[in-house]
């Protein structure tokens, strides 16, 4: 069945993400941890190979895979170099520079199949809107199992012994080992999907539509503009969660299990993604939008203020359903609502230019920057618990303050009014 093979390809593909994304920041701290006056920079600059390589992934996808061969043909291939990449950064743990490059080139190869796993969904489906949802799903199962995985627990409930005699995984280079093997094995896995052919062949490579460019003449909408803006300033303090979460979290309270108790975040998306049409319905675009913002902000407040509470830590990891799908789902959804219907592909390739791209760039930046300069030690509790408070009370600032912006500017007279998607959503 053509549905369960392509959920089996979605499954691996955030799994090899998830397996050693969520851990790298922990793993970094171990092996650099005699760069002490740059180690968070290390970590910043580290994790923004991802979003470097966001923002050259369009090109890569509208040349190759639109124009010139099979869309999993392409996927098979950048996945078996990807897990290449992916053991030599396992084998780094003297050099920084060598690192950055070596994950900057898994992500120039990775970044590139998020798109076209869904292309290949949407060539192989009879129903977009009813088949995609279904199958998307298991890639956040996939990004949940790699987190009980690595932590070898039920959520840190229950212990899991799925590797013996390795403790403490996510500080080693066991899950980058790991997510190489899956990656080894979605590449030959491609090869067996159903042919999905390019679409675009013969037609010229045009950038500014590849990566979504033509949707700025939505800025002339002065609503539109407002929400493009802020949804990247508040990229900038999304950043700080996906990589510092699990080194700050395993160091304060969760230890070995953090991978697993990072997971529910990913539990609490699907639980909120499910009530995303409830409340668009009876809140609108905008309150939805400030719900999301304001939630960024209360999470990183619960951080700094309360870093030795263990339950308050746990409260901000499950914010992740409300901050992701109240700002993220409902921005997209918005996105193509306002968007004429030649351009809606591009809107929604700009959106993610300007949030998981540019936004988030710049926030790896900024994340390193600021643990630097307050002098931030996040190999040890007792640094973190020093320095917590500075360093999560500056991305609740940003977010706080993007919402007010956000609250005084956005206003959009029919946002109200049957905030549905489109028929092409």
């Amino acid at each position: 069945m053509i549905q369960v093979r392509l959920s089996i390809m979605m499954f691996l593909q955030f799994f090899i993400w998830g397996a050693f994304f969520v851990p790298m920041g922990g793993y970094l701290g171990k092996i650099f941890a005699s760069y002490k006056g740059e180690l968070n920079s290390i970590i910043g600059n580290t994790y923004a190979t991802q979003t470097w390589a966001a923002l050259f992934a369009p090109l890569i996808v509208g040349f190759v895979a639109d124009r010139l061969f099979n869309k999993e043909r392409v996927n098979g291939i950048l996945h078996l170099l990807g897990g290449g990449l992916l053991l030599w950064c396992s084998s780094i743990t003297d050099s920084p520079t060598e690192f950055f490059w070596a994950m900057m080139a898994f992500f120039l190869c990775y970044m590139p199949t998020l798109a076209l796993v869904n292309a290949i969904t949407f060539q192989n489906v009879r129903s977009i809107e009813n088949d995609f949802p279904k199958i998307r799903l298991w890639g956040t199962i996939g990004w949940i199992v790699s987190g009980l995985v690595v932590s070898q627990s039920l959520f840190g409930l229950i212990d899991i012994p799925l590797i013996p005699g390795v403790e403490d995984a996510g500080a080693t280079s066991l899950p980058l080992q790991i997510s190489a093997y899956a990656s080894f094995l979605l590449g030959i896995y491609c090869f067996t999907l159903p042919a999905s052919p390019p679409q675009g062949r013969g037609q010229p490579v045009n950038v500014v539509k590849v990566l979504g460019l033509d949707a700025l003449q939505l800025f002339a909408k002065p609503a539109y503009a407002v929400f493009a803006i802020c949804s990247f300033l508040i990229c900038i303090p999304l950043a700080f969660y996906y990589a510092r979460t699990y080194e700050f979290t395993s160091q304060m309270a969760f230890g070995n299990d953090t991978s697993g108790v990072m997971a529910l975040g990913q539990v609490s998306e699907i639980f909120f993604m499910a009530l995303v049409p409830f409340f668009l319905l009876r809140l609108g675009v905008k309150k939805m939008l400030l719900v999301g913002m304001v939630a960024w902000g209360l999470r990183y407040a619960l951080f700094g203020l309360m870093p030795s509470s263990a339950a308050m830590l746990l409260v901000g990891i499950i914010l992740h359903g409300i901050c992701y799908d109240f700002f993220f789902v409902t921005g997209q959804l918005y996105t193509d609502r306002v968007a004429p219907r030649e351009i809606r592909t591009s809107a929604q390739a700009f959106l993610g230019l300007i949030t998981y791209g540019a936004g988030m760039l710049v926030g790896n930046y900024v994340l390193g920057w600021w643990g630097d300069e307050i002098k931030l030690d996040p190999t040890t509790q007792a640094g973190w618990l020093a320095g917590a408070r500075e360093f999560w009370l500056m991305p609740a600032a940003l977010a706080f303050g993007v919402a007010i912006i956000f609250f005084l500017t956005f206003w959009d007279k029919g946002e109200t009014a049957n905030a549905k998607p489109a028929e092409n959503a």
